[in-house]
């Protein structure tokens, strides 16, 4: 079903539309199950942790193609939880970044795991994608330093820092555990946030990119098309007290950026105002699968748009959570699925080294063909990616890689529709955007900086299954 043709349609029946189309596409995929070890834990303790990992001064924001920092309008945050009792201590972690890719990813579940006394594979590590914030990948920074007269995609010095600060949260945080007896989920709509980016001509090619901010009056007439509308919430309790609230929601989460200005935008000022009126609970915000959703629709890039947005958000976490209802915890169960992408071969190593040596070329041209070369080499390595899921009673977390089209989402809520399933995409940025197959045809910047072939839908969608087909 080609989804973004159908960009004119009521989003309502659309969707409808696509979960029933998704439910039979995902469930006639052939996969090998894997071992499920589901747990009836005795006692069950959470401990939770923050910490700041707002860049310093001049430290290059979004790989360094945009103004670097100049000030910070708020911090940002890495915020997460430590859930012990059902095996290996399990880690959930959420970072107000633009992207922690390759080994960087790695490194910092690494540093969470080691604090925590578990393995890397129970660490799941997401960045909520804001653009006025680091864009991390220890592996493209090597490529360009070598070449001389590039700025910083990441300063090894700061990283490092964050990498410390992790670690010292979590070891602090399992000094305090609480039990945890309950958990519940809801959800709402969010009104006037996401639409989809990709607006489709008759001839099946795009025809426009609808960004996260746009002043185009056509940008704002043609519907929001295919979306998730609903802010989904799922929190752990001790009795009656919630203990860790966690929000997630498919949109880019940029209002403007590009000013040098620190900020964890809309949808971490809603968090943020959230934690406020609840500082006894730890408030989680995850991006779900936004890759082909932004904001573009209703957001003009305007700082009171911004204003308006983050009321937005803050209005949906609020009614999402007024739909909780705990219930005892009988069942916890954590699954992994690895998986080895295939590269897109438009992309050539020695081309790329090229473009990026050419000191003629912007810094954009160099900096970013970085991250592909730097993707190529990880999968030629045979370093794989890493999906995961934890299951808790009739609810499904589902762990995914880097800027996910909002299908992977819609076909996991499809393929289980008797559980409540809550999709965080932005985890290893590796292979940036990964679009669903039919998006490859049509074009566009998604498509132009997916560093997997379209091969990589099949190969993703079977994983999701396999994480969700024992739940």
């Amino acid at each position: 079903m080609n989804t973004n043709t159908n960009l004119f349609m009521n989003t309502n029946t659309n969707r409808r539309q696509f979960l029933t189309a998704s439910a039979t596409a995902i469930a006639s995929s052939s996969l090998l199950p894997t071992s499920w070890a589901n747990a009836t834990p005795d006692e069950l303790r959470l401990a939770t942790f923050r910490y700041d990992v707002t860049p310093p001064m001049g430290h290059s924001l979004c790989g360094g193609w945009i103004k670097p920092v100049i000030g910070v309008d708020d911090p940002q945050e890495a915020i997460g939880y430590v859930l012990l009792g059902a095996g290996k201590p399990i880690v959930v972690c959420v970072v107000d970044w633009t992207a922690l890719a390759n080994s960087a990813h790695i490194q910092w579940r690494q540093a969470l795991a080691d604090a925590a006394k578990t393995t890397i594979d129970r660490v799941t590590v997401h960045c909520v994608h804001q653009h006025n914030a680091p864009l991390a990948c220890m592996d493209a920074e090597k490529i360009i330093l070598e070449q001389g007269d590039l700025p910083h995609i990441i300063e090894p010095e700061f990283f490092k820092r964050c990498l410390d600060a992790g670690r010292k949260a979590v070891t602090s945080a399992l000094k305090k555990t609480q039990p945890v007896t309950h958990v519940a989920h809801g959800e709402a709509e969010v009104h006037k946030v996401a639409g989809n980016r990709r607006i489709i001509g008759l001839e099946g090619k795009l025809i426009s990119q609808r960004g996260s901010a746009s002043r185009k009056p056509e940008h704002h007439r043609f519907p929001e098309g295919l979306i998730d509308p609903m802010l989904k919430t799922v929190a752990f309790y001790n009795g009656k007290k919630k203990l860790v609230a966690s929000h997630y929601y498919a949109c880019h989460p940029m209002s403007y950026y590009g000013d040098g200005m620190v900020s964890s935008d809309f949808c971490g000022l809603a968090r943020r105002r959230r934690q406020e009126q609840e500082p006894d609970c730890t408030h989680l915000y995850f991006n779900g699968c936004g890759g082909n959703i932004g904001a573009g629709k209703y957001n003009n890039g305007s700082k009171e748009a911004r204003v308006q947005l983050t009321q937005r958000m803050f209005d949906g976490i609020v009614a999402s959570e007024a739909t909780l209802k705990p219930q005892p915890i009988s069942s916890v169960a954590w699954e992994t699925e690895d998986i080895l992408p295939p590269l897109n071969t438009r992309f050539d190593e020695a081309q790329l080294m090229a473009g990026i040596s050419n000191k003629k070329n912007r810094v954009v041209h160099r900096n970013r063909p970085s991250y592909t070369v730097a993707f190529i080499r990880r999968v030629k390595a045979g370093i794989p990616i890493t999906l995961s899921s934890l299951h808790v009673n009739d609810i499904s977390l589902l762990h995914l890689p880097a800027e996910s089209f909002i299908e992977y989402q819609l076909r996991a809520q499809a393929v289980v529709p008797s559980r409540f399933v809550a999709c965080a995409a932005y985890g290893d940025g590796g292979p940036w955007y990964i679009p669903v197959k039919e998006a490859y045809p049509q074009g566009g910047y998604a498509v132009g900086v997916a560093w997997c072939s379209d091969e990589m839908d099949p190969m993703m969608s079977a994983g999701i299954k396999t994480l969700l087909s024992k739940a």
